[in-house]
């Protein structure tokens, strides 16, 4: 990723729009940050590695702004729900880590493009907004997190998209679009806490010599970027469904199988 310091900074601002963009939308950011690392010829080593903590902390702290309100003790029911959901990923996760690091290619993440793309147009076409039982995200039963949590082990494998599959499962499980949506961004809190901890701490060394600078300028971007796409992805669904999203996987899907 060093190649000079102009280069850096236009790197780490692109990569940080995209982490911002993708990391809460139904489409993958792990795709998109093979495609973006393969034009930027960014390769990945442990500097990358380090850098991909700071931006996850980036969109992190943009949900913990928004749904602030949320995280106070007088919420502690939605977040033991959260964290009802949260187990089987964490179980699952640690159980099969190292199959899958096996699971990290263009071909698999092509292949949970398109197969994620087709389960959103298959539940969109079934799916009635109007049957929807639980229309606010502290209303979600521990039934229902519960379902949440284990459509959530999907995302384990690359491609499928940690908000793709916990927007499903929450649709499935009776809630609307918006509070699917609201309850899938407030479980990465957890979720992405855990990952990108971990991460941290196996790579902490790496932040001892690095260009600050590039990397903060990385964070701010993935910050506003994650801030300003929740707000719009929210504002998309008062009118719109996910068969976007689903088209677009598999548009995006066919191209990583022909490109790489």
């Amino acid at each position: 990723m060093i190649k000079g310091l102009l280069v850096d900074y236009i790197q780490s601002i692109i990569i940080g729009i995209i982490e911002g963009f993708t990391e809460f939308l139904p489409i993958s950011s792990t795709g998109h940050m093979i495609v973006a690392e393969h034009f930027l010829g960014v390769n990945q080593s442990e500097l990358t590695k380090a850098f991909d903590v700071i931006i996850q902390f980036a969109a992190i702290l943009a949900v913990m702004i928004i749904y602030k309100d949320k995280i106070t003790l007088k919420k502690k029911d939605l977040w033991i729900k959260l964290f009802i959901a949260f187990l089987p990923l964490a179980i699952v996760g640690f159980i099969f880590k190292d199959i899958i690091k096996e699971l990290f290619n263009i071909k698999v993440v092509a292949t949970m493009f398109i197969l994620g793309g087709v389960a959103f147009l298959i539940v969109e076409f079934f799916y009635k907004e109007s049957k929807a039982h639980t229309k606010n995200v502290e209303d979600v039963t521990l039934k229902q997190s519960l379902i949440i949590g284990f459509a959530q082990i999907f995302s384990l494998i690359p491609g499928t998209s940690r908000a793709g599959s916990t927007i499903i499962g929450g649709l499935l499980s009776g809630l609307d679009r918006k509070t699917s949506s609201e309850f899938s961004f407030l479980l990465a809190i957890p979720v992405m806490g855990a990952v990108s901890g971990y991460d941290l701490l196996k790579h902490y060394q790496e932040f001892v010599n690095v260009q600050w600078g590039v990397y903060l300028a990385g964070f701010i971007t993935a910050f506003i970027v994650a801030f300003i796409t929740i707000k719009l992805f929210l504002a998309f669904l008062s009118r719109f469904t996910f068969v976007p999203f689903g088209i677009y996987r598999i548009i995006f899907g066919i191209f990583l199988l022909s490109y790489f």
